[in-house]
């Protein structure tokens, strides 16, 4: 399971007490030792795409409290940073201000929440006029926020299309993502990846009209689409509305970003071996007119995949140039 988009506490570590003491009962004064400072909130960046699943059952993260200070002027020990690991891509959004951060580069590292102070002990709290002073700081608490963190996939090609256009088949296919299958809407409940030859592949779950505003499983994998280099548009050609199956989902994502029309994108022809080759001419005429690159392919049709595994390797081979 990827989780994508989560919210998180972070807390800061608390600063340690300032220790109360006198030497020899007093004879010697005061020596009571600063306490340590808390521990920061360090982010750094990850390749690891499933890096916030570790946030699933733990979603209080705190650093460590600074030491209290001890006798003969021994200062605390500072608390150990904590350090949280996302995944590239993610964007993270403070909950309490609206600041955002983006994770775009893997040398990335962050100070997200700063430790508090340790208190002074009574040793430096003694002045002229209080050579003995009782009483010593408490440290200061540490910086707490609250984070959402959402990931936007840095996916080379997208696998966008209808529920039940054939998304997960053509990914088992392309890639070992053995993502789940069936005969029916929404088999695709959360993003599935695969890896071809290095680039990402990402199935976005099944669009229906309204998705955008939140209806089916709404605008939270339309996200995911954002970035990627090439959409692969999934259209099944058993279908009676084949114009209208491109518009729906075309729609969404102008809805959700007209930016995503102006990416790169071919139609996938889908399910070729549930009709007849002159039906597959009379689906693509339909489509000729959006003036994308369309491809049949089917499942059960190691040449169409081929095919299709050859553009997608052409595509990698320019962008890596």
């Amino acid at each position: 399971m990827l989780i994508d988009d989560i919210t998180i506490e972070i807390t800061a570590g608390h600063g340690g007490a300032g220790k109360v003491s006198f030497g020899r009962k007093m004879r010697s004064g005061p020596d009571g030792g600063n306490g340590g400072k808390g521990g920061d909130v360090y982010i750094t960046v990850t390749s690891d795409l499933f890096a916030l699943n570790q946030f699933s059952k733990n979603k209080h993260i705190k650093a460590q409290d600074g030491q209290a200070g001890g006798s003969n002027r021994k200062s605390g020990l500072n608390g150990q940073d904590t350090v949280l690991k996302l995944p590239l891509g993610s964007v993270v959004k403070s909950e309490d201000t609206g600041e955002e951060i983006e994770l775009t580069d893997i040398n990335q590292r962050i100070l997200i929440g700063t430790g508090g102070l340790g208190g002074r002990g009574n040793f430096e709290l003694r002045s002229a006029r209080n050579t003995t002073p009782m009483n010593a700081q408490k440290g200061l608490p540490g910086t707490t926020k609250h984070l959402r963190i959402l990931l936007k996939l840095l996916a080379r090609f997208g696998l966008i299309g209808l529920p039940n256009a054939g998304k997960s088949s053509i990914l088992n296919e392309l890639t070992r993502a053995n993502a789940r299958t069936g005969n029916y809407p929404f088999t695709t409940l959360e993003t599935n990846l695969g890896d071809f030859h290095g680039s990402i592949i990402a199935d976005i779950p099944g669009l229906i009209e309204g998705a955008a505003e939140g209806k089916g499983l709404g605008i939270k994998f339309l996200q995911h689409i954002e970035k990627v280099e090439l959409l692969l548009h999934c259209i099944a050609l058993d279908s009676a509305t084949i114009e209208a199956d491109y518009q729906i989902v075309n729609r969404e994502l102008e809805k959700f970003s007209p930016q995503l029309l102006k990416k790169k994108r071919v139609l996938l022809l889908t399910k070729t071996d549930a009709v007849t080759p002159q039906q597959v001419e009379k689906q693509k005429l339909q489509l000729k007119k959006h003036q994308h690159s369309m491809l049949p392919v089917s499942i059960y049709d190691a040449k169409s995949i081929a095919k299709l595994e050859k553009k997608l390797a052409l595509v990698t081979l320019l962008n890596s140039i």
